[in-house]
């Protein structure tokens, strides 16, 4: 079970997150507004993002849903011909993520973070089979034309109950954390 406390908290750690991490300039407006349901909006050639933050009483999925088009491409590539557009977009997901499990680590301090998989948005309709507690999605445009869908699906092992503090501003690079 996750309190209505643990569910806000989540969300403002995703929101907060994705802000943060997702827009590649700090100047860069990211809009995020809650969808419906995961998988809104995708095509056939729709895919997903999956990262997974788990500690000993929850599994989350973080799931950033993208149509990897010219709008997108150019965004996360800004002319960059070394390094694919897959790489350059896994690569902010991670950053995305890895923001919310340091936010989490407040709270919970044995996390582990997966690295990121992508899937095609088809096994978004799968997600109700995880008999997931927690389970919002939405919209986000970053700059107004990249257009992204995100899904937070949160299963809980035992209670869940905590309130995230996300009033102080923390300033990191996205270093690499060793375990």
């Amino acid at each position: 079970m996750i309190t209505g406390h643990a569910k806000e908290s989540f969300e403002r750690i995703f929101r907060r997150a994705a802000q943060a991490r997702l827009p590649l300039q700090s100047s860069d407006t990211c809009e995020i507004v809650p969808l419906a349901q995961a998988g809104m909006g995708a095509t056939s050639d729709t895919q997903v993002v999956v990262l997974t933050i788990s500690s000993m009483v929850f599994r989350l999925l973080l799931i950033l849903q993208f149509d990897e088009n010219d709008s997108l491409r150019s965004y996360f590539l800004k002319d960059t011909a070394d390094r694919s557009f897959q790489e350059a977009f896994l690569e902010i997901c991670n950053l995305c993520c890895g923001a919310m499990n340091q936010e989490l680590l407040r709270y919970f301090p044995d996390l582990g973070m997966s690295t990121p998989y992508v899937l095609s948005a088809r096994c978004l309709s799968y997600l109700q089979e995880l008999k997931p507690d927690f389970l919002s999605s939405y919209s986000i445009a970053i700059e107004g034309s990249v257009q992204l869908a995100a899904t937070i699906c949160v299963c809980a092992d035992a209670p869940v109950d905590f309130v995230a503090d996300t009033s102080a501003v923390e300033e990191t690079s996205g270093e690499l954390e060793m375990f």
